[in-house]
């Protein structure tokens, strides 16, 4: 099939879809990092290397409308027969003369943006910009900690992000837990709560759902995270384990009322089960479904069918949860112990973000258990070999598609480290050694190897195995690992590095980050597609 075979979609249908609010799903199937550098407010990074593990919870209904460009590297073709052999049915090239995608929506006067998570973050910079949202600067912060005022700060990130580095004194309440917990955590209406995150947005929106949550307290986001405390020159805490509690019952009581409160305000639509049925029903529609708890108590038990996406971070990443835009969003919480809480704030974040999103208030019982496994494509029949086989086997080619960061953390011995996407350029430099009698893939879990396995074999006539369990397996049975970046056969495009992670990040890259998301209110009229609309004060 030609490349002409492939339907085109222009930048001008892209951004009637969204202006419309109609479905459709605009991806760009590069790497994290050269994504990170450009690309249209709602573009999705779905790297082609990963479209049969992630294509499937991603874009869960196959008849949705979907754009696919990349920016002239040919891997947009590619992608979009992948998709359509995995019974995609409305599969375009973004289009452009010259296959460069990103430069046909950059000469039709579409708007590019920097960095990851962008809706989310440019919505952040909207709220405090439209509801001056309270900040106190890291010096000011400091100062009541240092003099032992009644204060209490929260960090609104992940756990393990907060372990890496946080505030001094503070304890780790991810986003959508701070309305349920902030109670219990400063009884007093007289403690003074600051929220943090590392950067902006995570700061602000905590911070506004606790303003918006009406609680008595003075309440302010620590001005630009833990960014902003480094480049005062302050010192941060590394493994902290300070976590909220239970909540108590007259927590749990206020935080229900303003959180259902705010959902209806915001138009998020309470469902029933059997409304949810419909929706479920209605095969015109993109559904995802999420349940925000912890992950822990999503292990314990859920709903069928229900995906792990905690509030904090659904809020945060919709580009990852939601990669159709226009597609509708339903959320469960549940259980006696905070049944409405997360559940109805989350949603009323996510209805301010343009989502059609609806929170399930009788939920079904809980009765499946486990981690959340995403759907994804049938694995393609591969031969296997254990950990002990391949370490006695000699003339092996070892490549390993784990994420580089993870590579270069630890590989079995001689692994070479390779984007699936570049293989078919990769793979005669990888053979000219005279000794390679065959091709073992792996990765952290053998999931993405099985598929590059598949690829390899169309690639070379030498057997290709994968190892069975992958990295995992190889650890866990006690064989030797090294680290280092020595055997990158790829550049470390994977993923982009973010000037906000971490605690070796240079001083410029985290000031050039504060400056770019000071910009994104203006970088959000300029595009004119976001469809965003902050709640106003009550």
């Amino acid at each position: 099939m030609s490349d002409d075979a492939l339907p085109t979609l222009s930048p001008e249908a892209v951004r009637a879809a969204l202006l419309a609010k109609t479905e459709i799903a605009l991806i760009d199937v590069r790497e994290e990092d050269p994504y990170a550098q450009q690309h249209p407010l709602f573009a999705v990074q779905l790297s082609t290397g990963r479209i049969e593990l992630d294509a499937p919870w991603r874009l869960p209904r196959r008849d949705v409308l979907i754009a696919v460009y990349d920016a002239g590297e040919g891997l947009a073709a590619g992608a979009a027969r992948k998709l359509q052999a995995m019974g995609y049915s409305r599969v375009h090239l973004l289009a452009s003369p010259d296959g460069n995608g990103l430069a046909a929506w950059c000469a039709s006067g579409g708007e590019v943006f920097r960095d990851v998570n962008v809706p989310s973050k440019s919505f952040g910079e909207l709220v405090e910009h439209e509801r001056h949202t309270p900040s106190l600067s890291a010096e000011a912060v400091q100062s009541l900690i240092a003099s032992g005022a009644d204060v209490v700060v929260l960090d609104a990130r992940r756990f393990d992000e907060y372990q890496t580095m946080s505030i001094p004194t503070s304890t780790s309440v991810p986003g959508a837990e701070l309305v349920l917990h902030v109670r219990d955590l400063a009884p007093s209406p007289s403690t003074r709560v600051i929220v943090n995150c590392a950067g902006r947005t995570r700061s602000i929106i905590g911070t506004q759902s606790l303003v918006n949550a009406g609680i008595p307290n003075p309440v302010a986001a620590l001005r630009n995270g833990t960014i902003g405390w480094t480049l005062a020159g302050q010192a941060l805490a590394h493994g902290q384990q300070r976590r909220f509690g239970p909540a108590s019952a007259a927590g749990l009581a206020a935080a229900r009322a303003s959180a259902q409160a705010l959902a209806d305000r915001a138009g998020a639509q309470r469902l029933s089960n059997a409304e949810l049925t419909a929706w479920q029903a209605d095969t015109h529609r993109t559904l995802y479904r999420w349940d925000v708890r912890t992950p822990e108590e999503y292990a314990a038990g859920h709903l069928p069918g229900f995906g792990s996406a905690p509030g904090g971070q659904l809020v945060q990443e919709t580009d990852v949860f939601a990669a159709v835009r226009g597609a509708r969003i339903v959320l469960v919480d549940g259980g006696p112990e905070t049944d409405g809480v997360r559940a109805a704030i989350t949603a009323h974040w996510l209805a301010q973000l343009g989502w059609q999103v609806g929170w399930l208030t009788d939920p079904a019982p809980f009765s499946q258990t486990g981690p959340w496994q995403p759907a994804h494509e049938a694995f393609p029949e591969v031969t296997l070999v254990t950990p002990a086989q391949l370490a006695q086997q000699r003339g092996t080619l070892v490549l390993d598609f784990s994420p580089s960061a993870q590579h270069v953390k630890a590989h079995v011995p001689g692994a070479r480290w390779a984007l699936r996407a570049q293989l078919t350029q990769l793979l005669p430099s990888l053979l000219a050694a005279s000794d390679v009698e065959r091709i073992v893939a792996t990765c952290g879990s053998g999931a993405l190897a099985r598929f590059a396995a598949a690829d390899l074999a169309t690639l070379t006539r030498l057997p290709v195995a994968v190892l069975a369990g992958g990295n995992t397996a190889w650890v866990a049975e006690g064989l030797p690992v090294e680290a280092g970046d020595a055997d990158l056969a790829s550049p470390r495009i994977d993923r982009y590095r973010r000037p906000y992670e971490g605690t070796d990040a240079p001083r410029a890259a985290m000031q050039a980050y504060l400056d770019w998301e000071y910009g994104l209110v203006e970088q959000l009229a300029r595009d004119g597609t976001h469809g965003f609309q902050v709640l106003a004060a009550a």
